[in-house]
């Protein structure tokens, strides 16, 4: 039996875009399905799981960022890859926050389109093989992280987190008291570094003190360093 080929969902209301988005990936051996709308590319994820959302953001009803946050709230991590006339730094940096793994401005090359898919996919992979190897419980005082459950608990209390505030979280604390620059963060939780998107890292770790932190105002286990970027210390027993 051969290997089932990813499946991949397109949300796009222009049907000639979506007509040549699908031709080109299913020659790349993906099976592709369209929807032109928020409401029913919803319907279909709840439906039929699937590897990887292309989404457009100017949708008629439920728009792209509205279907972002829905798919967030999924259990199970979905990639996105956003392609959008708003091309607007802040339309992009937008996106990322609300959990895209990639944005693509209109017009753009199917081939780089493919490449993001492509990429996309392997840090899916790579990750899944590094859950899989290092799946042991994590603990550092009051905290416990469960990297396969993706599960977080500071004491005996839940911590709700999302997906990305989640792998922020476990990638400080598989490696406890070093410093890492915003940049560096970028690339390795999010998958790109690029100058002018490290407020993205400001705001998942405001979001993330204030989950963890006793005094958010007064951080003492995600700390700044000043002029340098952000370390994990472990949070104390007992809390």
């Amino acid at each position: 039996m051969g290997v089932e080929p990813r499946r991949i969902l397109v949300i796009e209301d222009d049907a000639d875009i979506a007509r040549v988005l699908a031709l080109n990936l299913r020659a790349e051996g993906y099976a592709v399905a369209t929807e032109a709308s928020g409401e029913t590319g919803l319907a279909r994820l709840r439906a039929e799981p699937c590897h990887l959302l292309v989404l457009d953001l100017m949708l008629p009803g439920i728009d792209g960022l509205a279907v972002c946050r829905e798919v967030r709230q999924m259990p199970n991590y979905l990639p996105i890859i956003i392609v959008s006339a708003k091309g607007a730094e802040s339309q992009r940096v937008l996106g990322l926050e609300l959990g895209a793994d990639d944005y693509l401005s209109k017009p753009f090359s199917i081939h780089e389109l493919v490449a993001r898919v492509r990429a996309v996919l392997r840090r899916m992979d790579a990750a899944e093989v590094l859950a899989a190897t290092r799946s042991g419980t994590i603990r550092h005082g009051a905290l416990a992280i469960d990297p396969v459950a993706r599960e977080a608990r500071l004491g005996a209390q839940p911590v709700s987190l999302t997906a990305r505030e989640f792998d922020l979280l476990l990638f400080f604390a598989r490696h406890p008291g070093r410093v890492f620059t915003r940049l560096q963060l970028l690339d390795e939780v999010w998958g790109y570094a690029h100058d002018g998107y490290e407020h993205t890292v400001n705001s998942h770790m405001n979001r993330l003190r204030a989950k963890i932190e006793a005094d958010p105002a007064h951080p003492a286990v995600l700390v700044t360093v000043w002029g340098r970027g952000y370390k994990f210390n472990a949070p104390p027993e007992g809390r």
